[in-house]
């Protein structure tokens, strides 16, 4: 058994630690206490049905929400009820990657992607200039530097939002549904993209999934959720000795 000071020194380094988390919206309970930590380096994927809080979670440990009640520790620091101006310097340390990539329709692929620099650097232009071409080259995106979102397809516009995520070089990425919408060459695309930038970033990152071979091509480390709890946790080998009746039909069904 772990005592305090062993278990208070492991939440200090890792980067997410939650603990009781708990949200409503209404009469709707989304999370029902919430324990996880996630490790320094570590890939977790959050599985589970849709409507069963997985992305809730991360809107919370980014701090777009507040729980009700709980602990959200991002890289050692307590982040519910932060005041604003404190929040946003502990964001400037997580990328996150939307479901629906959201791009600023009328800003260039170079643009949305210098926006962060924009706000939160104080590069020069020609620095500014020289990031947002590294990035774009490093998810593919370099020959379309002055297009519009609406002049891309879907797949290129989670590389320009991946791409953006990265602008600040976060310690930690969250991917919400990151091959949602996608045919299936193009998110076997983005996966290997996701998991190619993280073994050379070595970035710690979340990806919240309802698709089982996505999350099996990018992670060791795996939670299931159902109905607002973490019905398992651990490796895929160890999914698969569960009796619980939920993981052994999710796992069969493949999500």
């Amino acid at each position: 058994m772990k005592n305090n000071k062993t278990e208070k020194d492991e939440n200090s380094k890792a980067p997410i630690v939650v603990k009781g988390l708990r949200k409503s919206f209404g009469d709707q309970k989304v999370l029902n206490g919430i324990d996880l930590m996630v490790q320094r380096g570590d890939n977790l994927s959050v599985l589970g049905r849709s409507g069963t809080g997985k992305s809730v979670l991360l809107k919370l440990i980014i701090g777009l929400q507040q729980p009700d009640r709980g602990s959200i520790q991002v890289d050692g620091q307590e982040i519910v009820g932060l005041p604003t101006a404190q929040l946003n310097e502990i964001r400037k340390k997580v990328g996150f990657l939307f479901q629906q990539a959201a791009l600023y329709d009328s800003l260039t692929v170079a643009e949305n992607v210098a926006f962060p620099l924009d706000r939160h650097s104080k590069m020069s232009d020609e620095e500014r200039k020289k990031r947002v071409e590294e990035l774009l080259k490093d998810v593919g995106m370099d020959h379309d530097l002055e297009k519009l979102p609406s002049q891309i397809s879907g797949g290129m516009q989670k590389r320009v939002g991946l791409a953006r995520a990265l602008a600040l070089d976060p310690e930690i990425l969250l991917f919400d549904e990151p091959t949602a919408g996608l045919d299936p060459i193009t998110a076997r695309e983005i996966d290997n993209l996701i998991m190619d930038l993280r073994e050379r970033r070595k970035i710690t990152s979340v990806v919240v999934t309802h698709d089982i071979r996505a999350a099996k091509t990018y992670s060791g480390h795996v939670v299931l959720m159902d109905q607002g709890n973490i019905v398992a946790e651990g490796s895929f080998k160890d999914l698969q000795k569960s009796q619980d009746k939920f993981v052994v039909q999710f796992l069969k069904n493949g999500g």
